[in-house]
């Protein structure tokens, strides 16, 4: 990665499927970040409580201090004069507006670091992600392990027939797929 000089913002994202190590990837740019003595400031839908309100928290137990947000502004509301970094885990649970928040956050000079599922259980593109990664300087796709095949993953299998779109949860609900081992469950 480049490093930018002259307050000049952008917008990373690291995206994949659940168990690919987005949260993980997140929290290493924010300790490395920490390391190089900068302001960092971490925020998280209050929707996503499965570890912890006031931490990210990654499936392997990482994590590091958030602030949790139920709408995009408040966001830009909560930001200091003195942070250079933002980061933002599950982004996929914001509305669309996270979009503008992140581009505002980008164009006053941040750097902005987001994480979140690209796709939905059925394999859809999943709220604010496609035009997250479109505007974005950089994109990071990880990819999991498929649990049927072992081939790379970088589907959500939900194991439940609950048909709501957003259902937060973790291994009792969901496992990482590979294209031909996911399926829809009807």
């Amino acid at each position: 990665m480049n490093i930018i000089n002259n307050n000049t913002g952008w917008i990373e994202v690291i995206c994949g499927s659940m168990y690919s190590g987005k949260t993980e990837e997140l929290i290493r740019r924010v300790h490395r970040a920490e390391y190089a003595r900068q302001k960092i400031q971490v925020f998280k839908p209050e929707i996503d409580d499965r570890y912890a309100s006031d931490h990210i928290v990654s499936h392997s137990q990482m994590k590091a201090p958030s602030v949790s947000v139920k709408k995009p502004a408040e966001i830009l509301s909560q930001v200091e004069a003195d942070t250079q970094i933002v980061a933002i885990d599950e982004v996929q649970f914001f509305s669309k507006k996270i979009v503008e928040v992140c581009n505002k956050l980008a164009n006053m000079g941040e750097r902005v670091i987001v994480a979140g599922l690209d796709q939905d259980y059925k394999g859809r593109p999943f709220g604010p992600m496609p035009e997250l990664m479109a505007i974005a300087e950089y994109v990071t796709k990880n990819l999991a392990i498929c649990v049927k095949c072992g081939n790379p993953a970088n589907r959500t299998q939900r194991l439940t027939k609950e048909k709501s779109r957003i259902v937060v949860g973790a291994k009792d609900i969901y496992e990482a797929r590979c294209r031909n081992c996911h399926e829809v469950l009807e």
